[in-house]
């Protein structure tokens, strides 16, 4: 083993296997956290959706001191629509630590994030999570592991991994298969990392290259590149040379006058950064990811970042709707294109794109998720705009359009199984796999097309009552599997300006399930509902109550409306059709016709 002073590792695991609190153990138990300072669950999980939805989004780096040795860590999303973000992340690092759960054993995104690290011939550290779970199936979890690594084709190297136990919530671990002592500390898995983890094969006293992996910004700094020295050694002070995408253009040489490094949760100030260590620099505003920093002397750019290709696409507007400007503070197509170019230069996986339309930009990503993360931030920072429908990206196969194939795990309780099965069928979904566990709950895998899948989220917690957990990512392509349901009532579409009144909604409330309460301001074409039955109707939810001399028993019973589906941005994003639209601003999330007058989508539907 190499007796480097680095060791650069990144956490990796399916959805809520505990990397992001494992993070906290690790920056608890190396003194990072002072005696007096107010500990914060997550403290990984920084922005505001992230702690808000439970997920890391976000790749981001910390580092400890062990024995001498110090430790860069990455926290990875655990989400198959942030796969982008993994990818940066294993560009940074010599080794990974592949977190399991005790009970649910290795899930869809193991195999995945577990693939990429395999591929970049990364060995790693397995870490048992949650043993002391009561439904923890330890011996059965670390034989589905070596099964794992099998079917991966892992090379015998790669299979001779270290298993640390660990109860990450509490900072205890043990070396070996079992429930760390009460008194145990993180030591074991510490010293794990030092010992199988190689530190950096780079030579320090080589030429200068660095591979940017990621973007920041400061209110002082402007734009922040972050990533690893592969050789060599960047010193402030120094003349660099940052080779661009464009192999045609010359290398962009400038002296480095701002160099940080890693040191717990924060950035410091420092002079140099050996080969191997992480890099934050500023003073390179044309810098983007995949960069290489190089010795002016000599500038050899490094391969640039490879990801996978976008799966899904929507397009992204400016508000039209006659409520538009009202809440927003950024409005126009050209601050809108701006936001997504930089959103761009920061994220691998997001792609833009023309329409025929200078006010509609299309946005391609991996996933919903991915897309309507991007949406909230963007109407968090005061943008209005309204977006389409997701739809699929369709790739020519041997002359045949194709489409991608997405595999869903569903963690039910047993007697959801058949309401599994039942709402995939019309969506062409296959079941590949069923397996019953010991807690009354059956995990469900299944594959349907892309498609298909958009919306069935939103439809099993509804059908479950919320236990049902759904995970899903992408499984390669299929042939187009033709026409598929979408949902079952049509939209009930206001048919004026004005505001809703409680007695237009107690009678409408009989047709369908209405999306807003009385007092909700409405605009002619603005849904307001979906209908009973697939076809649209035009109602007026303003329609106030006639004032006459005439009283009769009963014609002043009270209103007794049902609570209203509150359609959030994800549900509104899945359950809108292609000829609607959802408009986004800082205040509200209403869903809308794309064209508002009933006589213009009449003639467009004849034409």
């Amino acid at each position: 083993m190499t007796d480097s002073p680095f060791r650069n590792v990144a956490l990796i695991a399916h959805v809520d296997h505990g990397k992001t609190t494992l993070v906290d153990a690790m920056l608890g138990a190396t003194g990072v956290f002072s005696a007096h300072e107010t500990r914060v669950d997550r403290v990984m999980d920084s922005s505001d959706q992230e702690r808000e939805r439970g997920i890391t989004i976000l790749a981001k780096a910390a580092s400890v001191e062990w024995k001498g040795t110090k430790i860069n860590l990455v926290d990875t999303p655990g989400h198959a629509d942030f796969g982008g973000e993994v990818e940066r992340a294993l560009a940074m690092v010599d080794g990974v630590l592949l977190l399991v759960d005790a009970a649910e054993g290795p899930m869809p995104q193991t195999r995945y994030v577990l693939s990429k690290a395999l591929a970049a011939h990364l060995p790693a550290v397995v870490v048992i999570n949650k043993v002391d779970r009561s439904a923890a199936r330890l011996d059965a979890v670390v034989d589905e592991v070596y099964q794992l690594f099998l079917d991966l084709d892992a090379t015998d190297e790669n299979i001779e991994f270290p298993i640390i136990s660990t109860i990450a919530r509490f900072g205890r671990a043990m070396a070996g298969v079992g429930v760390p002592a009460a008194d145990a500390g993180l030591d074991p898995l510490l010293d794990a990392i030092v010992d199988s983890i190689p530190g950096p094969s780079g030579d320090p006293d080589a030429p200068l290259q660095a591979l940017v992996t990621n973007l920041d910004a400061s209110d002082y700094l402007g734009r922040l590149a972050i990533g690893r020295v592969v050789q060599g050694t960047l010193r402030r002070g120094d003349q660099v040379a940052l080779c661009h995408s464009n192999i045609e253009e010359p290398p962009l040489r400038r002296r480095l006058t701002q160099l940080l490094g890693f040191d717990g949760l924060g950035r410091v100030e420092v002079e140099e950064r050996r080969a191997g260590d992480l890099f934050v620099i500023a003073g390179f505003p044309e810098v983007e990811i995949g960069d290489t920093l190089a010795d002016p002397a000599h500038p050899v750019p490094l391969p640039r970042l490879e990801v996978d290709e976008p799966v899904l696409r929507m397009t992204f507007g400016v508000n039209t709707s006659p409520l538009s400007g009202r809440e927003g503070k950024l409005l126009t197509s050209r601050q809108i294109r701006e936001r997504l170019e930089r959103e761009v230069l920061g994220n691998v996986s997001i792609r833009i794109g023309s329409t025929s339309s200078p006010e509609i930009i299309e946005v391609s990503g991996r996933g919903e998720l991915q897309l309507c993360v991007l949406i909230e931030t963007m109407r968090r920072e005061g943008f209005e705009l309204q977006v389409s429908r997701p739809e699929v990206v369709i790739r020519e196969v041997d002359g045949r359009p194709h489409e991608p194939l997405e595999r869903a795990v569903v963690d039910v309780p047993d007697e959801h199984v058949g309401t599994v099965t039942q709402a995939a069928a019309p969506r062409k979904g296959k079941v590949t796999d069923l397996r019953p566990g010991d807690t009354g709950r059956t995990i469900v895998t299944l594959e349907a097309p892309a498609r298909g899948l958009i919306g069935f989220r939103s439809l099993l917690m509804t059908a479950t009552r919320g236990t049902a957990l759904v995970h899903q990512h992408h499984a390669g392509w299929m042939p187009w599997a033709g026409e598929l349901p979408h949902r079952i009532g049509g939209a009930m579409v206001a048919d004026r300006k004005g505001t809703s009144t409680g007695f237009a909604l107690d009678n409408l409330q009989k047709r369908g399930e209405l999306f807003i309460d009385p007092g909700t301001e409405v605009y002619e074409g603005m849904i307001i509902g979906e209908a009973a039955r697939p076809e649209e109707m035009q109602v007026n939810p303003a329609k106030p109550k006639e004032l006459t001399n005439i009283r009769a028993a009963g014609a002043d019973e009270a209103i007794k409306l049902k609570p209203h589906r509150q359609l959030s941005l994800d549900l509104a994003v899945e359950w809108i059709a292609d000829d609607e639209l959802v408009e986004v601003t800082p205040g509200a999330i209403r869903v809308r016709k794309r064209h508002l007058t009933a006589s213009e989508r009449k003639r467009l539907k004849q034409r």
